[in-house]
């Protein structure tokens, strides 16, 4: 598959170019993946937007969806960028790797959440009943399963980015599941 030239500061509008700053000042970097949003006038700040906005999921919570969705989309890139970032939310490596095949034995209620995720995933929203009765029995609440829907859409759209432009990765590798 062909690979997507990343953009550069220079190769992006003004307005992009505001953003890429801001993103290297929290960061240290823009990531690629990032960059490449880029090519569009609005879509990084309109991606940056949706992704940060606010939730009632908890960062490790929504690190728990990126996991498991990156898993099921196949997505080396968000795999290597979540499993960085899954262990400065304070994941283990075991609990990383368990969080990417939809389960959390260490949390009843996180399990709930990613096998929730997952389902999702892999069946496009065509849930059943028992799923979303254990995903309320946990804890969470019709807020949260709105939020969840839109923490699974929001990954798959960066997932789906990578594996049509297949920019590099620029995080160390993410560990192959036995």
């Amino acid at each position: 598959m062909k690979q997507f030239k990343v953009p550069t500061r220079e190769n992006v509008s003004p307005a992009n170019q505001a953003i890429f700053d801001g993103i290297k000042a929290k960061l240290g970097f823009v990531p690629n993946i990032y960059a490449t949003y880029a090519y569009s006038e609005n879509a990084l700040g309109r991606y940056l937007e949706f992704a940060n906005g606010k939730t009632v999921l908890t960062n490790k919570e929504k690190e728990a969806i990126n996991l498991v969705v990156s898993q099921i989309n196949s997505c080396v890139y968000c795999l290597a960028a979540h499993t960085a970032v899954a262990k400065m939310n304070g994941f283990s490596d075991e609990q990383i790797l368990e969080l990417r095949t939809g389960a959390a034995s260490f949390d009843q209620k996180l399990d709930k959440l990613v096998k929730l995720a997952k389902s999702i995933t892999n069946n496009r929203g065509q849930i059943n009943d028992h799923e979303i009765e254990q995903f309320y029995a946990a804890g969470y609440t019709n807020e949260s399963l709105i939020d969840t829907i839109l923490a699974v859409g929001e990954k798959t759209i960066t997932n789906y980015l990578h594996k049509v432009t297949n920019v590099p990765v620029d995080f160390p590798e993410a560990p192959a599941l036995n």
